[in-house]
């Protein structure tokens, strides 16, 4: 019996493409979007912070008239009304707030083990992460507006019952306004970095806490080198460009300008987008 010998069809198969950017975008808004704790955190988070500047506020008003009329009258020319559109108060638990929810971002992925099937998906573990960086930042940033908005205009509208309040038409208002929006994605940001180079969430967690509230209480700027620590933190950026009263000429050991805040800020973003971007790559998950 003769056999006939046969060669297998080859079954052409296309190569598939890679993931468009776009793709690796809507992929990381979806997965962001899906996390409750993070749904719920803008929401806490967003009460809480306008919450400290409205009790902050009408504690202010409350008691308005036990001032004495000099110091009603320098209350804006002073830059005091300012200083309750985004108390001291509300800018902690903002910065809290936005590096949780950048820590989450990814240490969520590595908890449950996520971060394996969208490297092992998409290969290109830089893009996934620049992805990631592009959604949280945008996020984040609608995330502070929202609450520099309300917090802004409720602050304001309590204080114009006694005509004390200011627009964002007035000299500094823009400032603290703008300072207060961006301070939500640069913490974010480096909450994200954190989470990215120590991939567990509590030990992020308590990163977190320490670079963004516990180190501007143990830099103090009594010293020279101790002050530059100081100055380069997030923290203390957002405070001196928020504060409209500062002077360096009022003694001051070591004043600093507020382009030198606005480059700090910067420089934190740029630098947690570069850190979260490159932390993962030819790292095991």
């Amino acid at each position: 019996m003769k056999t006939v010998p046969t060669t297998p069809t080859a079954r052409a198969t296309a190569a598939e493409p890679p993931a468009r950017f776009r793709d690796l975008l809507a992929s990381e808004w979806l997965k962001l979007r899906s996390l409750r704790s993070t749904a719920w955190a803008y929401v806490i988070g967003t009460l809480v912070v306008v919450g400290f500047t409205v009790g902050a506020t009408y504690d202010r008003y409350r008691y308005w008239n036990e001032n004495g009329p000099v110091d009603r009258t320098d209350f804006v020319a002073d830059g005091i009304a300012l200083m309750y559109a985004y108390t001291t108060n509300a800018g902690l638990i903002m910065m809290l707030a936005a590096g949780a929810i950048g820590a989450v971002a990814i240490t969520g992925e590595y908890s449950t083990g996520l971060i394996r099937t969208t490297f092992a998906a998409v290969p290109a573990r830089r893009s996934v992460m620049a992805a990631k960086v592009c959604v949280l930042t945008a996020v984040m940033t609608v995330f502070g507006a929202v609450v520099a908005v309300l917090s802004f205009w409720l602050s304001q509208a309590i204080l114009a019952r006694h005509d004390a309040g200011v627009s964002l038409a007035d000299p500094g208002a823009l400032r603290v306004f703008v300072a207060s929006t961006l301070l939500a994605p640069v913490c974010g940001l480096g909450g994200l970095a954190l989470g990215a180079v120590l991939r567990h969430g509590g030990a992020t967690m308590v990163t977190v806490v320490v670079v963004l509230l516990v180190a501007p209480l143990v830099f103090s700027e009594d010293r020279h080198w101790a002050a530059v620590v100081n100055h380069a933190l997030p923290s203390s950026a957002w405070l001196r460009l928020v504060d409209m009263r500062y002077d360096p000429e009022s003694g001051i050991p070591f004043p600093w300008t507020v382009p030198g805040a606005w480059t700090v800020f910067a420089l934190w973003a740029l630098g947690a987008a570069a850190v979260a971007t490159l932390a993962p790559h030819r790292r095991d998950q």
